[in-house]
């Protein structure tokens, strides 16, 4: 079979002008950023149809460094419901260049199930990164500026809260001290650098609902304390005009086209592990304004994005998915029944229902938000029937529909038993009204034992001096009512990333809490994470090349 990349290269784009007239957009609404790519102006969201649509969330069990291939599934089950003649919009995040060129290749899905220009989208797409990045670093230097500026006023932080953003993987950035040399270098300080996904500023493009709810949000961001013990935000440094104005195009959703030329909005990038997981919120409304079956994914596991998908993204959009989808593969589930990464491609049937574990205790979360959930089966080429059919018996006495999903091979012809069964399933069984994990007004040691011990499976939590004293500085400054964020391992329901399967009674600790008071979320650092990720040993920037005038390499 082709690389993804002689795939996207043999699909012969239409214009996007074509895509948005054929999905009723209007073209004086858009503004194309070349052929085959364009902004849609937000005013074009339309809250009535927004409700009307069916919303599709797209999750996944617990993921291996193998991979699920969610978006591969959100995408070709995208195509599925358009070939079955229902219309359809994907609407998924953009790709980080950190994971491109260093663990993943790419993130625009595979096979036949790809939105594309898939290069462009991996790479430099819209800028809207780029805009990320400098509106957060624009931030730090007109920070510094001003505490340089007034030193001799008497004027200063005790602590500094802002750090800076690389869309980049660079463990050497973690942690850093500017200001070094003469005085006019600025003022000598410790700071380092997380990488851009995990930007406060990407999580208010995610979840402002219009340009006033931008700026209103980028003022509020929290950048350190007084000495007199008062908080310091962007108002108070005057600048949340030219931050907004930074960032004026790079709100608007991203259309494009899937291989087969039906539209896709791709737009803001959190991660899941690190930040929230989700697109945007104006790009996700984009989508239902315009179709009859919209589809989003939220990213890692379902104890991460999905989670966080339901209690701060529909939370704070007012919509609720209609379904969810629920990604495994056959690999997955024989890693977390015991099988080493090296040897989850040989049929292994006792390592599988072993594993099944993991997805029933996701089945089982996903329900506690009161959600239909079908299983959609990722197929490989290394499956063998015994296993397929063990996994369907196995949904069935759960009473879980399942389908296998043959996108990545055979694009929308491949998904259309997932759709006919999605569809199906909405008509017959939708979801009822969503449940929070827990309520707005739990205090936030009430809202991560929720989390941690009724979904994740947690029997105790431990907090460090630090987090103690943050639970407590967190009320006094009123936000007390923000949605937690957990940032932890992607890898299992613990804290620790070795421990597979549906891991039940450990400790969670709770090393640090970061208040995002312009995303208005708590984010909570959960064991060993890092929020500026490492390069692996050999790292996908080493088969990334341009051979005859074409790039290589991306995935």
């Amino acid at each position: 079979m082709k690389t993804d990349i002689e795939i996207a290269r043999s699909i012969e784009l239409v214009k996007i002008k074509q895509v948005a007239r054929e999905t009723g957009i209007p073209v004086e609404h858009i503004s194309n950023y070349g052929r085959y790519i364009a902004k849609v102006d937000e005013s074009q969201i339309d809250e009535e149809k927004v409700q009307q649509s069916n919303l599709i969330l797209v999750t996944a069990i617990t993921p291996t460094k193998a991979g699920i291939g969610k978006t591969t599934v959100s995408i070709g089950l995208a195509l599925g419901l358009n070939k079955i003649g229902k219309k359809t919009i994907v609407a998924l995040r953009e790709p980080s260049l950190g994971p491109c060129f260093g663990m993943k290749g790419g993130a625009a899905g595979g096979g036949y199930a790809q939105v594309l220009p898939m290069d462009k989208i991996n790479l430099h797409f819209t800028g809207d990164f780029h805009a990320i990045t400098s509106a957060h670093n624009m931030i730090s230097a007109l920070l510094d500026n001003y505490l340089y500026q007034n030193r001799d006023n008497g004027f200063g932080l005790k602590e500094v809260l802002w750090r800076r953003v690389l869309d980049v993987n660079d463990r050497s950035l973690r942690y850093i001290v500017t200001g070094l040399g003469p005085k006019t270098n600025g003022i000598t300080q410790e700071s380092g650098f997380d990488i851009t996904p995990a930007s406060e500023i990407m999580a208010i493009l995610c979840l402002a609902k219009d340009e006033k709810d931008l700026r209103r949000r980028i003022e509020n961001i929290l950048l350190g304390f007084t000495y007199d013990n008062k908080p310091f935000t962007v108002k108070d440094l005057g600048i949340a005009g030219a931050i907004t104005v930074l960032l004026k195009d790079a709100l608007s959703p991203n259309l494009v086209q899937t291989t087969e030329h039906t539209a896709a909005f791709v737009h803001g990038g959190p991660f899941a592990n690190i930040a929230h997981g989700c697109n945007s919120i104006l790009a996700t409304k984009m989508a239902m304004t315009f179709s009859d079956y919209t589809i989003t994914e939220a990213g890692f596991g379902a104890d991460l994005g999905a989670e966080k998908f339901y209690d701060i993204k529909c939370r704070k959009a007012g919509i609720t998915p209609k379904l969810t989808v629920l990604v495994v593969t056959a690999r997955a589930l024989k890693m977390h029944g015991g099988v080493s990464q090296d040897k989850i491609k040989e049929p292994n049937l006792e390592a599988l229902k072993q594993g099944v574990a993991n997805m029933d205790k996701h089945l089982r979360n996903l329900r506690y938000f009161g959600q239909t959930v079908v299983v959609a089966f990722n197929r490989y080429g290394d499956d063998s029937e015994e296993e397929v059919d063990y996994i369907r018996t196995h949904c069935g006495k759960k009473g879980v529909g399942f389908a296998v999903n043959n996108a990545f091979t055979d694009g929308g012809a491949g998904a259309v038993e997932l759709a006919e069964l999605v569809v199906k399933t909405i008509e017959e069984q939708p979801s009822g009204s969503l449940q929070y994990a827990y309520d707005e007004e739990d205090s936030v040691e009430t809202k991560i034992s929720k989390v941690a011990c009724n979904l994740y499976g947690a029997s105790i939590i431990t907090y460090s001096a630090a987090a103690r004293k943050k639970l407590k500085h967190i009320v006094e400054l009123g936000y007390g009512n923000f949605p937690i964020c957990i940032a932890k391992t992607q890898y299992s329901f613990s804290t620790d990333p070795k421990i597979y399967g549906a891991v039940d009674n450990f400790e969670f600790h709770v090393q640090d809490i970061v208040m995002n008071a312009g995303a208005e979320m708590l984010v909570v650092i959960a064991g060993e994470i890092m929020r500026m990720p490492g390069l692996p040993k050999e790292p996908q920037a080493l088969h990334i090349d341009i051979v005859n005038g074409e790039i290589e390499g991306l995935s």
